[in-house]
């Protein structure tokens, strides 16, 4: 069933789930600029349309040299640790079209931003990649990547690529990268997917735009869906 997956990824990562957005409207509130949401209190999403083709999102378009290039340094880095990039997000993020999705979409300014390969504090042999962040730096999204084992996605309000930098030049940080509890209490899993993420990403930020828009007549079915599963008593979907 749809969402079923998640319970048996968040065990093996041994992270606390939250999916990390911002309002709904008067659907779904938000005290600050983001909240952290129980996963399990989100719509369920159906895990068998996530094939990699991204055709919810219109499907491919052209591939995009310049990204190609930056992800073959990025996979070579990876296959060195023993760890390879995820299908879904080499496809997304080498198109064309489909690269800038979620930077047009966000209602609060998030941008890609793929960094180099990451050691996680955590766990030996585990490494972070971060492709997404908060335009203040709120909250930054991560592939979690481990050998023999499908990438997933986790959130954090720490910038690792920063916090391993200031280490290595000497400087004092507001985390200590050496306790692994404390780190492991700064990431939170949020998807089991690359492409899982990117889907509700897109849905929820489309809903904002179009709920502060005053007009959900234009909206598609699946995002229709999604809106009636936080429809207060009264209030039509």
């Amino acid at each position: 069933m749809p969402g079923e997956r998640s319970g048996a990824d968040l065990s093996s990562s041994r992270f606390d789930s939250a999916w990390c957005a911002t309002d709904l409207g008067e659907y779904r509130a938000c005290r600050y600029t983001y909240e952290y949401y129980p996963c399990e209190s989100l719509p369920p999403l159906d895990s068998t349309q996530y094939t990699g083709d991204f055709q919810w999102l219109g499907g491919t378009s052209e591939v995009a040299p310049e990204q190609v290039t930056t992800l073959n340094r990025l996979a070579e880095d990876l296959s060195a640790r023993g760890l390879t990039l995820p299908r879904d997000f080499v496809t997304f993020q080498a198109d064309s079209k489909l690269h800038y999705s979620l930077d047009e979409v966000s209602v609060t300014g998030c941008w890609t931003d793929i960094s180099e390969p990451l050691p996680s504090p955590v766990e030996p042999g585990a490494f972070l990649v971060r492709f997404l962040r908060d335009q203040q730096d709120c909250v930054i999204w991560y592939l979690y990547l481990r050998p023999s084992s499908d990438a997933f996605v986790v959130h954090s309000y720490l910038d690792y690529e920063y916090e391993y930098e200031a280490r290595r030049d000497g400087e004092e940080t507001a985390t200590n990268l050496d306790d692994p509890e404390e780190q492991r209490a700064a990431i939170f899993w949020c998807a089991p997917s690359f492409e899982e993420f990117a889907h509700r990403f897109w849905i929820e930020n489309r809903l904002w735009h179009a709920l502060n828009g005053g007009d959900l007549s234009g909206l598609e079915l699946q995002l229709r869906d999604y809106l009636r599963h936080y429809a207060p008593s009264g209030i039509p979907a």
